[in-house]
């Protein structure tokens, strides 16, 4: 009961796509966010090409997934369509698939920084203990294609206003250069009596509290942004 199995997908997966397409739509409209996106076919390709993550049950059905995406010629790498299905959303399927997709991503892109943007304290949570760290967006792609993933977003409008500098949704990032430095000041502190202090991995669990709390003012600020703009253009229309 409730035991499943994560890999990389292969082509027995591809007749899966459409299914998991089909799930994601759905966790969109329940969550009033947007998973951006993707055709079936999308998803085959990133499953042809190697770069996805499949969690599967006893009957071959799926129950969790995510992809790998590149911007930048390989210098921003993130794992984006993370899923489950919500019968299975209480046995550790999305760490599971994160963790997975995260280990691919570093094999595939050992330079690559690995990112991503959520409104989930509980995908937060995860990718700090993979090492992820909040980041401001000034720290992300430039590349259009990737901020083009947020436009099924409910949010999109706020991003677009800001012109990309903040949203609800909070940046992360995890840096392979933080573990080179490590290594490094390990080295130089077997010749030396004492060493720098190390680049620990951020705490999430002793900073949720502020960011539930900068989440609702985030939410708070944006909605009478959004409340003032609709205004404006109500005035405008009777003008």
């Amino acid at each position: 009961m409730n035991q499943y199995k994560v890999q990389v997908a292969t082509a027995e997966h591809l007749h899966l796509a459409e299914a998991i397409c089909l799930e994601m739509e759905e966790s969109a409209k329940a969550r009033g966010t947007g998973i951006a996106k993707r055709s079936p076919q999308y998803l085959r390709d990133k499953i042809n090409e190697g770069k996805a993550i499949i969690a599967i049950d006893n009957n071959g059905d799926f129950v969790g997934f995510c992809y790998i995406e590149t911007w930048e010629h390989g210098k921003f790498v993130a794992n984006s369509g993370l899923i489950v299905k919500p019968e299975w959303r209480k046995y550790g399927v999305a760490k599971a698939v994160k963790a997975k997709a995260f280990d691919l991503s570093r094999t595939k892109y050992p330079d690559a920084k690995i990112i991503g943007i959520t409104t989930s304290l509980a995908v937060m949570k995860i990718n700090s203990e993979l090492g992820y760290e909040p980041t401001t967006f000034s720290e992300l792609p430039v590349d259009d294609a990737f901020w083009k993933g947020c436009q099924s977003c409910v949010n999109y409008d706020v991003l677009s206003r800001t012109d990309r500098k903040h949203c609800l949704c909070t940046g992360m990032i995890f840096d392979p250069e933080w573990e080179k430095k490590a290594k490094q000041r390990e080295t130089e502190a077997l010749a030396t009596t004492e060493a720098e202090p190390a680049h620990g991995n951020w705490d999430f669990l002793k900073d949720v509290k502020v960011l539930e709390r900068l989440l609702s003012i985030k939410e708070k600020m944006f909605l009478k942004m959004s409340e003032r703009s609709k205004e404006r253009k109500l005035k405008r229309g009777i003008a």
